[in-house]
C-alpha cells in the first residue's frame, strides 16, 4: 500500500512552465526537468539541456535563449532586468549549483562554476571558466580561453582550448548522463 501511494505522489509533481505577458517558454526536445525546476516567460531552450531541482528561468522582464547541451543545475537563477538587459547563453554551456545570471551573454563552451555572479551587460567569451565563487561585475568582458575568477572577479590565466573544451565537453556530456537517470 505504502509503495503504491509513493508511486502515486511521484506523478503529481511536475517542473514549472509559466505564461507570462503572453510568451510561454519554448523547450527543445530531449531536455530534462527537475520536478520543482521553473521555467517562465519568454524562454527559448535548444535541445539536450537539463534544469535541475530548484533552478529558475525567470523571462518575464526580458527574453532569455538557451542554446543546445546546456545544463542549469542546482539552484542557479537566470533573470534580467526590465527593457535592459536580456540573457543569452551558447551550446555547451555548464551553469553550476547556485549560480546567478542577470542579463549577461554566455559563448560557446564555458562552464561557469558554483556560486559564481554575473552581472548585467557581461560576456563571457567562448571556451573559458568562471571559478567558483567568482563576481562578474556588469559590462565585464572575459576574453576567449580565460579563466576569471575572485570578487570581482579578474583574468587569472589563459587556457587551451583543447583544456577547456575537454573539460567543458565532459560536464556537459555527464549532465546529459545524468538527466538520462531521471527520465
Amino acid at each position: 500500500m505504502v509503495l503504491r501511494k509513493i508511486h502515486f505522489f511521484k506523478h503529481l509533481f511536475m517542473a514549472l512552465i509559466k505564461t507570462v505577458r503572453g510568451f510561454t517558454p519554448k523547450i527543445g526536445h530531449n531536455c530534462y526537468l527537475a520536478d520543482n525546476a521553473t521555467i517562465i516567460g519568454d524562454v527559448e531552450v535548444g535541445s539536450n539541456c537539463s534544469f535541475w531541482f530548484n533552478s529558475v528561468v525567470r523571462g518575464d522582464v526580458n527574453s532569455i535563449k538557451i542554446g543546445n547541451k546546456v545544463n542549469v543545475q542546482d539552484g542557479a537563477v537566470l533573470h534580467c532586468l526590465y527593457q535592459k538587459s536580456q540573457i543569452n547563453i551558447g551550446n555547451n554551456v555548464s551553469i553550476g549549483h547556485n549560480v546567478i545570471i542577470h542579463g549577461a551573454t554566455i559563448q560557446d563552451n564555458v562552464l561557469v562554476g558554483m556560486g559564481a555572479i554575473i552581472m548585467d551587460h557581461a560576456v563571457i567569451g567562448e571556451n573559458s571558466i568562471i571559478a567558483a565563487g567568482a563576481l562578474v561585475l556588469d559590462s565585464t568582458i572575459v576574453e576567449p580561453g580565460s579563466i576569471y575568477g575572485g570578487v570581482p572577479a579578474k583574468r587569472i590565466k589563459s587556457i587551451e582550448q583543447e583544456q577547456t573544451k575537454e573539460m567543458i565537453e565532459k560536464i556537459a556530456n555527464n549532465y546529459i548522463m545524468y538527466s538520462d537517470w531521471y527520465k
